[in-house]
Order: structure tokens, then C-alpha cells, then sequence
């Protein structure tokens, strides 16, 4: 599977402005660029409220395309909010370029000139197309791709955050896979640096911190006539698919307060009929992410123990009586805790690995119970197994009960990638 290796972030003012308004986001699997516009100080303002609405976490969606358009809509929208209240932010705007890594994949989503580029294999190939006004006139075949290096008028953009309500981001998601680098960047390298440039100084420089300094210092050499920044993030494969989930304990959040009638009605004891089997060697579907239930094959049917051995003329009437009165009391323990477990189920969540790799937050508790499933799956992230720590993992297949709140919270700070290793 896919991980983030190493990222580097560097950002400069450059030679010739005053201020840096750019901004940048880097914390794994998501990264980031902004470039910023606009008199006082507005251009740093809204730059920084893009990369602050990406550290809120992603929205909801069923694909990482959809998550990362709508999390860029949201910065727009507060953006254009932002400026319409003030008039001295009035028209303020930014670029925005987001990458994120995923299993096997980087899905970017793009607004402006900001760029994305990929480092594999000694070649650099760009993984984004400007909104710009020379990159149109390219586009149309009025301008040849050297020329448009050249035009006075190439730091015209057609499209960004933050001048109107709405903004249509381009999404897309390509192949990735261990050993290549991504490069996101500010126009403040690509207007002064070639492509070809570009490629030298990531080919030369030994580490990531190196060929970010040297990016920035080549930059600068060229005049530096705007903000310089870059993000550069290497990608590496991990070995191993989805390990199976391991039974642990079931530990109850403060918020569930109701968790501890389902942990009894479900109890290995002795008056359970059933108990938690040992997890499958094969992957669970996503709606199933944790072992079945099974009859435990020293307990009768009736749910109590097996019974004693009687004497020979009274053993079949006193066995046929004793079963007909368990099954009666297993049938009204099954109504009692059904009843009770019903609201627990609805109050309780835990976050674990579906059969895809992806970790998701399930609504309910990791059990199967007659063959009725006591979960179900009310949120997928973009974060797969193969990006977690060893330790990270850990928790994620302990299948901890939590509040939606806690549960939630986890996995938006997996995504950001600010929990601990």
C-alpha cells in the first residue's frame, strides 16, 4: 500500500515583494498550496482561510474527488464572505492546489495557477493545467507553450477563490506508487523557473529538504519577483495487506453511557447462548468488519448448562421438561436485552478497517448476534490501513467503543495526519 514517506515544506518572500501571502498545508495524506491576491494584506488573509479550512478536515462524500471539491467550495464560500464584509478585502481571492494521497492513488483538486507536478523515474510531468489567461490561449493553439513563458500577461489568472460565491475546482485522480515525489508550487517558482529547471533540481538534490532550498534558491537567482513556495512529498510502498482484526476487549467511551447492557448481554458467561468466535482468515466485507457469532459448543441449545445424566426411567422426561423450560428462558432474556441493546446499538460507535483498506466509522457495536449484524457504516474516510503506524493500526483494529463525536474526531485527525506516530 501507499504512505507518505517524507514531505518537505519552504516558503519565501522573494526579492521583490514585501509580505509573503502565500499559505501551505501539510499534514499527511492531504498537502497543499495557496497563493493569495489582493491589497492589505487581503491576499494573505485568504490564502490563509483556504489552508484553515482544509485543517477543519474533509466533508463528507463519496469519493475523495467529491471530499476535496467540497472542502474547496467551503474555503471559497468563507473567502467571498470575508470580502464582501470588509471593503478594504473587497475582490481578495487565492489560488488553491490540494493533493491527497491515497491507496495506490493521489486524487488534486485545483483553482488557479498554483501547480502540482510529479517527480518519477528522472521525469517531471505536471499534473495540473493553469486557469490562466495565456494557458487558455495555449489551450486555444494562439500561443505556443515557449511564448506563453514569456508573455507579459502570463500572471493573469481566470479562476480563484474568493471573487464570487461560487468557484468550479478541477478534480482528478491518477495512479501513484512508491519511489515518486510530488511537487506542489506557487507560480512564484514556475514564473521564474523552467519545467526543465525544475526537473535539474530535484534530480541533483540528495534529500527533499535540499531540492526545496534549491528550488527556492533558483527562484530567487531568476529575479524572485513573487512569493516562492513548495511542498514536496515523497511516497513510499508498505508491504502486507489488511491484517484481520484481532478480538480485544470492548472499552466504552464517556459519552456511551449505554454500552455496558450490550457488553453484558453479550458476555462469554454463563448464561450467554453464544459467544464471540475467533476473527476470519479471510477479509470481511465492508458491512462486516468484525468476527460472526457461534454456538459455543459446550452450552445446550436452551442457552444453560448441559444437564446431568438422570436415571434411566426419568432421564428423557426430566431433559424434555428442563429444555422446554430453558428455551423459555433464553426466549425471554433474548426479549429483555434486545429491548435494552436497541438503544445502546443506536448510541455507540467504533472506527475500524472495512475489506477495502479504508478506515471507516461504524454506528453500533462489532458483533453479529443470529446472524444479524449490530453495526453498520456511517462514514469512509480516505485513509487506508497501509498509511497508519504500526501503533496506529492498533487502534484502529481495536474496535474501541466511542461517542460519533470521539469517533469522528479520530478519523478527521487521521486524515489531517496530526495524530503521533
Amino acid at each position: 500500500m501507499l504512505r507518505v514517506a517524507e514531505h518537505v515544506e519552504l516558503t519565501d518572500t522573494g526579492r521583490q515583494r514585501r509580505a509573503n501571502e502565500d499559505a501551505f498545508f501539510a499534514r499527511s495524506p492531504l498537502f497543499a498550496v495557496a497563493d493569495g491576491m489582493g491589497g492589505a494584506q487581503a491576499g494573505e488573509v485568504a490564502s490563509r482561510t483556504a489552508v484553515d479550512v482544509l485543517a477543519e478536515g474533509l466533508p463528507e462524500g463519496e469519493s475523495v474527488e467529491q471530499r476535496l471539491a467540497a472542502a474547496v467550495q467551503r474555503a471559497n464560500e468563507r473567502i467571498h464572505a470575508l470580502s464582501v464584509a470588509d471593503e478594504q478585502r473587497a475582490g481578495m481571492g487565492t489560488t488553491l492546489t490540494v493533493a491527497h494521497v491515497g491507496d495506490g492513488v493521489v486524487t488534486i483538486a485545483h483553482v488557479g495557477d498554483s501547480r502540482c507536478y510529479r517527480w518519477s523515474d528522472g521525469r517531471l510531468e505536471r499534473l495540473t493545467s493553469d486557469h490562466s489567461l495565456v494557458e487558455e490561449l495555449v489551450r486555444q493553439g494562439r500561443l505556443s507553450r515557449r511564448e506563453a513563458e514569456e508573455h507579459p500577461q502570463r500572471s493573469i489568472i481566470t479562476r480563484a477563490l474568493g471573487p464570487e460565491g461560487r468557484v468550479r475546482p478541477d478534480a482528478t485522480t491518477v495512479p501513484a506508487r512508491g519511489g515518486e515525489t510530488l511537487l506542489l508550487c506557487s507560480d512564484g517558482l514556475t514564473s521564474m523557473v523552467g519545467d526543465d529547471e525544475i526537473a535539474g533540481a530535484l534530480a541533483g538534490a540528495p534529500q527533499l529538504a535540499d531540492a526545496a532550498r534549491a528550488l527556492v534558491d533558483r527562484a530567487n537567482a531568476a529575479g524572485g519577483r513573487d512569493n516562492i513556495t513548495v511542498v514536496l512529498v515523497r511516497l513510499e510502498e508498505v508491504g502486507g495487506e489488511r491484517d484481520g482484526l484481532d478480538e480485544a476487549p470492548t472499552r466504552v467511551g464517556d459519552a456511551a453511557l449505554h454500552a455496558a447492557d450490550v457488553r453484558a448481554a453479550l458476555a462469554r458467561d454463563e448464561e450467554a447462548p453464544a459467544r464471540v468466535a475467533s476473527p476470519p482468515t479471510a477479509a470481511p466485507s465492508p458491512e462486516r468488519p468484525v468476527a460472526g457469532m457461534t454456538p459455543s459448543p459446550d452450552r445446550s441449545a436452551a442457552g444453560g448448562r448441559a444437564p446431568r445424566p438422570a436415571t434411566a426411567a426419568r432421564a428423557p422426561r426430566r431433559r424434555r421438561g428442563r429444555l422446554g423450560l430453558g428455551v423459555l428462558v433464553a426466549l425471554g432474556m433474548a426479549v429483555i436485552v434486545g429491548s435494552s441493546a436497541v438503544f445502546a446499538i443506536q448510541a455507540v460507535f467504533f472506527v475500524s478497517p472495512a475489506a477495502d483498506g479504508f478506515v471507516t466509522v461504524y454506528r453500533g457495536v462489532p458483533y453479529r448476534l443470529a446472524g444479524v449484524d449490530l453495526y453498520q457504516p456511517v462514514y469512509t474516510s480516505g485513509v487506508s490501513t497501509g498509511q497508519l503506524t504500526p501503533a496506529q493500526r492498533t487502534v484502529v483494529s481495536s474496535n474501541e467503543l466511542r461517542s460519533r463525536e470521539d469517533a469522528d474526531d479520530y478519523v478527521r485527525q487521521l486524515e489531517l495526519g496530526s495524530l503521533g506516530r
